[in-house]
């Protein structure tokens, strides 16, 4: 069968370009020794939440088991089947924070994580019980790897979607106290009382920032 010449020259010149881009890449396959990129070990499987251990990959999913089904009812089955991705971003995001030795392998994971979280954000729908969590979690990474405006936009989409879920307004009045905007921290912290009135962390982090300074007497 005969190829023209018009179809080979742009296959060869795709081809051409993925080979530089390829080599020019930097090399991240076992970006840490003994941590395989993609697969959680025996004690990172026992770190994350227990729906992780049957999820695809990991070790309670070979098979079916009373323990597979009752997750795959309470998360819905569709859902479950890609949640695998949401349980790798945050071994990631472990291995990141407490094994990484340097900035660049650190953000690697991070940004890493940021990809196995939308997989799930995108497949999940809209009344999916983890998303609040999930966006929470980007937002927190996004943070680490210095994108405060796409970070801020996360905590907020888990807010509106759960305005009771104390763990959004905890890492965002953290973000606006360590900018120095202590009004803006003491005021998001106000309003996750407002909808979470027994949370501790919340609590806590109001009194550690003290009573807002009334005006200057003259």
């Amino acid at each position: 069968m005969n190829i023209s010449r018009s179809f080979l020259h742009p296959a060869l010149a795709a081809f051409a370009l993925g080979t530089v881009l390829a080599l020019c890449a930097p090399a991240y396959a076992d970006v840490i020794p003994g941590y395989p990129d993609d697969s959680a070990l025996p004690q990172e499987e026992a770190a994350l939440p227990p729906y992780c251990y049957y999820t695809n990959g990991f070790a309670g999913n070979s098979g079916r088991s009373a323990e597979k089904a009752h997750w795959e009812s309470v998360i819905g089955y569709e859902t479950f089947r890609g949640l695998h991705h949401y349980c790798r971003g945050l071994f990631k995001t472990s291995r990141a924070l407490y094994v990484a030795r340097s900035p660049k392998i650190r953000n690697y994971l991070l940004e890493s994580s940021l990809g196995e979280f939308d997989y799930v954000i995108n497949i999940a729908p809209p009344d999916f019980i983890l998303l609040p969590e999930m966006f929470t979690k980007k937002g927190e990474n996004l943070l680490r790897l210095k994108k405060p405006s796409q970070a801020v936009q996360e905590f907020m989409r888990a807010i509106e979607l759960k305005p009771d879920y104390w763990p959004p307004y905890a890492s965002l009045s953290d973000y606006y106290k360590e900018i120095g905007d202590i009004a803006k921290a003491r005021e998001t912290l106000a309003k996750g009382l407002e909808y979470s009135p027994d949370s501790k962390s919340l609590k806590t982090r109001l009194t550690e920032l003290g009573a807002p300074k009334g005006p200057k007497r003259k």
